[in-house]
This record gives C-alpha cells, sequence and structure tokens, in this order.
C-alpha cells in the first residue's frame, strides 16, 4: 500500500514538474514577444491620453477605465481567437487585414490633424460622419468609442507580432502566450496612462502641502512645476500620439505593399534607408530606423488624405444607412 502511495506522489510530482516548466516556457515566450511589439505599445501610450484631455478630473479616471476593459476585449474575446483561426485556416489573409487597420490609423491620425490645423473643415467632416457631440455624456462615449476602436487596430498589430514571434507549438502554448501578452500590456499602458492624466492632480496636493520642513519645500517646488508642465506635456503626448498613428499605420501598410506590390516598392525603401545609413556610418542604425519612419509617415500622411473624402462622402452614408436597419435603432430622421 505504502509502495503504491510512494509512487503515486512520484508520478504527481513529475506531472507537477512538466507544468512549472510548460508555464515558465509560456512565460519566457510572452516576454520575447511583447518585447518584440514595444514599438506599438509606446504608441498606444502615447495616443490614449489624447482621449481623455479636455474632461473634469473625476471623468479621467473612469474613461481611461472604460477604454482599458474596451482593450481587453478587444484582445481577448476578438483578437485573440481570430488570430489563432486566421492563422491556422487562412494565414495569408493576415496581411491584408492589417493593412486595412492600418489605412484606417492613417485615416484617425490626419484626421486629427485636420482638427488642429484646419478645426471648421473638421467640424463639417464630423457632421457628415454624424459626430458632433451634442452633449457632455455625448462627447465621452464617443471619445471612449473612438479610443476603442483606435486601440483595436493597434492591439491587432501587438497580437500579430506576438503570434508571429511565438514558435510553432500547441495551440493551448499559444493561447495562453497571447493572453498573457494582451493582459500585461494593457495593464501596463492603461497603468501609465491613468498615472500620466492624474499627475496634475497630485502636482495640485503637493503644491498645496503647508509643511515648514525642507522637503515639504520641495515637494510645493515639484507640484507647482508638475501643474504648470503638465498641460504642455499632454500637448506633445498628443502630438506625438497623432503622428505615432500615421506613422505605425503608414508602416503597417508599407510592409504589406512590400509583400504583395511590385519589388520596386520594396528596392525603393531599402535604397533609401541604406544611403541614410550610410551617411553617417557612425549612427547607421539610427539613421535607417529614422528613413524609414519618414517613409512611413509619408505614407500615411497620403493614405491618410485619401481616406478623409471616401469615408466622408462613401462609408459614412451606407453606414447610416446600414443603422436603420440595425435592432434597437429608431428609423426616425
Amino acid at each position: 500500500m505504502s509502495i503504491g502511495l510512494i509512487a503515486l506522489l512520484d508520478d504527481i510530482a513529475a506531472i507537477a514538474k512538466v507544468a512549472a516548466a510548460s508555464l515558465d516556457d509560456v512565460a519566457s515566450q510572452a516576454v520575447k514577444a511583447g518585447a518584440k511589439a514595444a514599438g506599438v505599445v509606446i504608441d498606444d501610450t502615447a495616443v490614449t491620453p489624447g482621449y481623455v484631455i479636455g474632461f473634469t478630473a473625476r471623468r479621467e479616471l473612469p474613461i481611461v477605465g472604460k477604454i482599458a476593459a474596451g482593450s481587453l476585449r478587444n484582445k481577448l474575446l476578438i483578437l485573440l481567437p481570430a488570430a489563432l483561426a486566421l492563422s491556422y485556416f487562412l494565414p495569408s489573409a493576415i496581411t491584408p487585414l492589417l493593412m486595412f487597420g492600418g489605412a484606417y490609423l492613417c485615416y484617425e491620425g490626419v484626421e486629427k490633424l485636420l482638427e488642429a490645423f484646419l478645426p471648421h473643415h473638421a467640424h463639417q467632416h464630423e457632421a457628415q460622419l454624424g459626430t458632433v457631440a451634442l452633449n457632455a455624456q455625448t462627447l465621452e462615449d464617443e471619445k471612449v468609442a473612438s479610443a476603442i476602436k483606435t486601440d483595436f487596430i493597434l492591439s491587432a498589430e501587438i497580437m500579430a507580432i506576438t503570434l508571429a514571434a511565438v514558435p510553432a507549438g500547441s495551440l493551448l502554448t499559444q493561447s495562453l502566450v497571447l493572453a498573457l501578452v494582451g493582459i500585461g500590456i494593457t495593464v501596463a499602458v492603461y497603468g501609465v496612462v491613468a498615472l500620466i492624466v492624474k499627475a496634475d492632480d497630485v502636482g495640485l496636493a503637493l503644491a498645496k502641502n503647508d509643511g515648514a520642513s525642507p522637503f515639504g519645500g520641495m515637494g510645493r517646488a515639484l507640484g507647482r512645476g508638475m501643474v504648470r508642465g503638465m498641460p504642455v506635456f499632454l500637448t506633445v503626448l498628443s502630438a506625438v500620439g497623432t503622428a505615432a498613428m500615421i506613422w505605425v499605420g503608414g508602416g503597417i501598410v508599407l510592409h504589406g505593399l512590400e509583400l504583395y506590390g511590385p519589388p520596386s516598392i520594396g528596392h525603393a525603401v531599402h535604397a533609401a534607408t541604406q544611403a541614410a545609413a550610410h551617411a553617417v556610418p557612425s549612427a547607421a542604425g539610427v539613421l535607417e530606423w529614422i528613413a524609414h519612419a519618414a517613409i512611413s509617415g509619408v505614407i500615411g500622411l497620403v493614405i491618410g488624405a485619401a481616406c478623409i473624402p471616401v469615408i466622408g462622402l462613401v462609408v459614412a452614408p451606407a453606414w447610416k444607412r446600414l443603422k436603420r436597419f440595425l435592432p434597437g435603432r429608431s428609423t426616425a430622421k
């Protein structure tokens, strides 16, 4: 009896070791895949605070929470199973779908540029789309919905990069790695976003500290600096986020064009980046990256500008007509 019990315990210990090794392997793959998606993660972090600017302090964290919840739904309930299904049944469709997503990012970025430099035309474009907010709640809902749509594209890129970085293996391992990366990146991105949007409130609290100690004085000085600096920082971050959408979207489309377009496109991009790298050999890697980003940005601007009339004159009217037939929608004008 005791010998049988010992054998059973040995079997349990062996199973536990295999499970622990599997978990270690999943965690290791998740870390490596997450690192490869770092560029898109930075873009996601830069883009999101722009959706919170203009709201009252008490609504900032709830809005970030809504966007984070939508991001998790995007990654775990839609993109994870879709990525696994496409990679198994139709892997050739992943890149074209990402190109459509990249074009939408370009459109979002150029639309924000239009809003910044030509606010009158931007307002007319919003009216065409039927997205002019009537009250604070409508504005908040539209901002959250827009942020979640943008997050969907960035999340799709993150999940695609992650899936490409995961070695061929069992479906369970791939699913666990994708889920772990999705949850980890969402927590990291929106945790940083929450800290960014509440930094001015922290600064205000420090500035109001009336302690007489030297540390109290240092805290007040730091708080005043944060209060004065955060609006500028958020403005700069919003500009970076807009540029990131255009750059990342253009880069996604460019990658697809290099795969499916004429070989001359890839050759031209490679020649341009190599010429930049050879200009200053000591900074070859940095200059090559800058050249590729610049090319992606120009392509993103062109695509985004082309999408503005297409969406305003074709897609938006078609969507309005379709919404009349959706359940719960009123057909009254």
